[in-house]
């Protein structure tokens, strides 16, 4: 039953504690750290904390705590990770890792010197669509996958620092294209390496520094692709929506839209709807249950599950730092305009992974394109022959 210390007191570190304390209903948040000090007050009487504080070292080295909830802004996780491993304190840190990859990497290499167990809170490759959606493709039901897209959409994140490029260290591809990578990565397989990124991103509308949309393309050693559409500009709420494509089938997923719960209402009486949604009035698309469908519950249940058993969770900092590796690229090609290389130094996936052939034996002599049903009933196959690359087609029946 890990004791826990929260560093952050605001709205992620909230949906954080919502779900810590209600999923397992063993677990305790028993310190809080904020930069301000009624918010920290604030935080531990909604939350039951014996310890408030606004000193960070405080809170992490409070004897009590033996695990470390990093709930900050970007800028501040490479100090938070340092303090965990000067006190030889458990980590779980919001994405995304760091604000670059060398960032990343730093946090990767400390937490293992100092042999403390570290997890990446990953929560969007936990929600209970997309990890049914990822056993099914485990287990073949697609076939050989070929393109995975993500996309997270919104009018913009919450809080000031997200607009504010030294502290966020960049617009929506860092803080949404973190998860859209993630979910890509898993369906094509985590073992296979990603080579090159090619990026479009813009500032369209917001007055800010950094990019406010996105589009990018991410090339796997073994010939898929993943993509990534990412904004802080689309209207309408919080729009999650994976698909994924292979040689045996197809999947879709709406995580948060279309939740098959929808309400019409003027407005009267009408409060808190989802999270980003725009409006309380008109028709609108509650979420029944956002701790369980944003995967929070299930991101924790792994993590503490893990730690309680001595074993590495779904996601830990090296995820964190492929990640950021592939944002670092996506970053270099929006500016460049070409494919940038992923840099990964530290890579412990597969090498050398050649892409599957992608021909289909029909008989001795042909390779098949395509069977069908025409409209008017006749099954028909088209060929290609393997000597002389002839295309034909075959009427079956």
């Amino acid at each position: 039953m890990p004791q826990i210390a929260m560093l952050g007191s605001g709205f992620i570190a909230r949906f954080y504690a919502d779900s810590i304390l209600g999923q397992r209903s063993r677990d305790k948040i028993v310190s809080v750290y904020s930069r301000r000090t009624e918010s920290a007050g604030a935080f531990a009487m909604k939350y039951g904390c014996v310890h408030a504080t606004t000193d960070m070292e405080v809170a992490i080295a409070h004897p009590e705590v033996d695990m470390i909830c990093i709930a900050l802004p970007n800028d501040l996780h490479e100090a938070a990770v340092m303090l965990c491993c000067k006190h030889g304190k458990a980590v779980m840190t919001t994405k995304p890792l760091g604000r670059t990859a060398a960032e990343a990497r730093r946090m990767l290499e400390a937490v293992e010197k100092a042999g403390i167990f570290n997890g990446y809170l990953e929560d969007l490759v936990y929600t209970p669509k997309f990890l049914k959606a990822l056993d099914s493709v485990q287990n073949g039901a697609l076939g050989r996958i070929l393109w995975a897209k993500s996309r997270e959409t919104h009018p913009g994140p919450h809080s000031d620092w997200f607009w504010d490029l030294e502290h966020a260290g960049g617009g929506c591809i860092l803080d949404l294209g973190c998860h859209c990578v993630e979910i890509a990565r898993s369906f094509i397989g985590k073992d296979i390496r990603p080579v090159e990124v090619m990026c479009w991103a813009e500032t369209q509308v917001k007055p800010i520094e950094a990019e406010d949309h996105a589009i990018g393309l991410v090339k796997y050693e073994n010939g898929a692709i993943g993509q990534f559409e990412v904004s802080w500009t689309f209207r309408g709420g919080l729009d999650l929506r994976d698909e994924v494509m292979g040689t045996e089938g197809t999947l879709w997923i709406n995580n948060f839209l279309r939740t098959g719960l929808e309400m019409f209402t003027t407005g009267k009486g009408a409060d808190y709807v989802s999270e980003k949604a725009e409006s309380n009035t008109g028709w609108l698309f509650p979420v029944g249950d956002e701790l369980n469908d944003l995967g929070y519950n299930h991101m924790f249940t792994d993590v503490f599950n893990a730690f309680e058993q001595g074993r590495a969770p779904r996601e830990t900092f090296y995820d964190g730092y492929v990640v950021n590796a592939i944002l670092d690229a996506a970053y270099r090609s929006a500016r460049t305009k070409l494919w940038e290389p992923v840099v990964l130094d530290v890579w412990r996936g597969r090498t050398g992974v050649t892409r599957d052939s992608h021909l289909t034996e029909y008989d001795q002599d042909h390779y098949l394109i395509k069977e069908e049903t025409t409209h008017y009933g006749a099954r028909k196959v088209i060929l290609k022959h393997k000597t002389t690359g002839q295309i034909t087609e075959r009427v079956l029946s």
